[in-house]
């Protein structure tokens, strides 16, 4: 029989954390840290809790009540997942502003949604428009003109020509729909 195999590439795959954690290897570092421990007991907690609690501790976390027809199950899920999001860090607004745009996509009756294009923050986005280049920076938050934040490139498209223009399709990050 071969011995565990402890490095990092045989971590990643067992859902054991990576060797950063810690100056040994990452290893039983959740019964060491009195503060991820706490954490996993206060999510382990959540299933002895009654429904009302739950209910309450949701309201506390997420200021609003729960959904209304979300399961016990689902409940408990929401709160161990915001526990963690507090003890770790959330999602990056980049990702939180691609879900918006998902979570849009499929009310408006969207069957399936295309990767798009995904702009890394710190990339810039050049046109030529009249004679003039125009660039803007794409921020984690939305994007950078002139020296103003704005969310929307369609927005900036607007102020660049004075007219309506879809901004993705004016910095060139969509294709035209071809006529059949």
């Amino acid at each position: 029989m071969k011995p565990p195999v402890h490095d990092a590439s045989a971590r990643q795959y067992s859902g054991e954390p990576s060797s950063v954690l810690g100056p040994n290897g990452g290893r039983k570092d959740r019964l060491r840290n009195p503060d991820l421990a706490e954490l996993d007991g206060e999510i382990a907690g959540l299933v002895d809790r009654s429904t009302t609690e739950l209910r309450r501790a949701w309201r506390t976390l997420h200021h609003t009540g729960p959904p209304l027809g979300l399961s016990r199950d689902l409940i408990i899920r929401g709160l161990a997942d915001k526990l963690q999001q507090r003890a770790h860090g959330g999602p990056s607004r980049a990702l939180q502003r691609r879900l918006q745009t998902l979570a849009g996509e499929l009310e408006k009756g969207a069957r399936s949604f295309g990767p798009g294009v995904v702009l890394k923050t710190g990339a810039s986005l050049v046109r030529q428009w009249r004679g003039h280049t125009h660039t803007v920076l794409v921020r984690e938050d939305g994007f950078e003109y002139e020296g103003q934040r704005y969310r929307s490139l369609t927005v900036i498209a607007a102020q660049i020509t004075g007219a309506h223009w879809s901004g993705p399709r004016f910095f060139g990050l969509t294709k035209r729909a071809r006529a059949s």
